[in-house]
């Protein structure tokens, strides 16, 4: 998977070239980046799972596209689109998504999805060598899997893992000194900018605004342990 990373990024960076170093975003997303590499590497060296990051090279860019979106491939290549800069408002709400989308890669939820797509294609036996010598839906899958092209709403990840990268990456934020705080308004204005389109929640494989609402809220006591606010 993180070779196919390095692969498919570099083919989306040239086909959505990032905004250029003088874009003031461009600047904050790399900055922001920065920050959370180095809360990622620590949060893990502290728990004994730095394993869990061989073989990341982090790279964070901006792409110019109104799609609310972001992701996180394996390897720590991280792309924020633009269109969900309006919905953020702030670095904090942004911190929250890129905690979000850094904790998916971290626990291998692309990884899952990916083998689940595979597998059900043609099966177990099968999914292996039908990845190997069929490139081309090789990189459909990836894509799919780590949510490339896909609205943030509409991520193919399952409820307990969308779940969890949202808590994950609540202490992801906290410790680079981003204000966990601000992941509830942010869905709140994802939930509005929504317009009421969202189906319910038992048909969604993600989990609906307000249970996620609700969630962040019972979690935040946790989160706001690792929070210290930039001095």
């Amino acid at each position: 998977m993180i070779g196919m990373s390095v692969t498919n990024y570099q083919e989306f960076l040239t086909e959505n070239p990032p905004a250029p170093a003088s874009d003031k975003d461009a600047t904050m997303v790399k900055e922001m980046g920065a920050r959370m590499a180095v809360a990622v590497e620590k949060y893990l060296k502290d728990n004994g799972q730095s394993n869990l990051i061989e073989g990341f090279n982090w790279e964070f860019n901006l792409v110019n596209d109104p799609t609310v979106n972001a992701w996180c491939m394996p390897g720590g290549k991280v792309v924020i689109y633009s269109g969900i800069i309006a919905v953020t408002q702030n670095e904090n709400a942004l911190a929250v998504v890129m905690g979000h989308e850094i904790a998916h890669a971290i626990a291998r939820h692309g990884n899952e999805r990916m083998s689940q797509a595979a597998v059900a294609q043609v099966g177990t036996q099968a999914a292996r060598l039908l990845l190997n010598e069929n490139p081309t839906l090789a990189k459909s899958l990836f894509n799919e899997a780590v949510g490339v092209g896909t609205g943030i709403g509409m991520l193919a990840f399952g409820r307990n893992q969308e779940s969890e990268a949202d808590k994950i990456g609540l202490i992801f934020c906290a410790m680079a000194a981003y204000d966990p705080r601000e992941a509830p308004k942010f869905w709140e204005r994802m939930a509005a900018a929504s317009g009421g389109n969202t189906p319910p929640e038992f048909l969604s494989t993600h989990p609906s605004n307000e249970t996620r609402i609700a969630d962040l809220n019972a979690y935040m006591p946790e989160a706001m342990k690792y929070y210290k606010p930039k001095s």
